[in-house]
């Protein structure tokens, strides 16, 4: 799971401006978001970038930030 349409819709984009930012196809935002594509780490950063967060917060799973971290 991934919080890349999450943290696009707070920033108020569509898929289409948030891939034309980045320079995919739409498609591709789409696939990412759905989880049928593992995008290039070079992709996972621009996401990042573009999107102001880190790529654990977009990309791996928020359990550890919920406090269950360090048991």
């Amino acid at each position: 799971m991934n919080r890349v349409k999450k943290y696009r819709k707070q920033k108020g984009l569509s898929q289409m401006a948030l891939a034309k930012k980045i320079d995919v196809a739409r498609q591709t935002i789409n696939l990412i978001e759905n989880d049928k594509y593992n995008p290039s780490l070079d992709l996972c950063l621009k996401l990042a970038h573009e999107l102001n967060t880190d790529l654990n917060t977009l990309f791996w799973d928020g359990d550890a930030k919920d406090g269950s971290k360090g048991n």
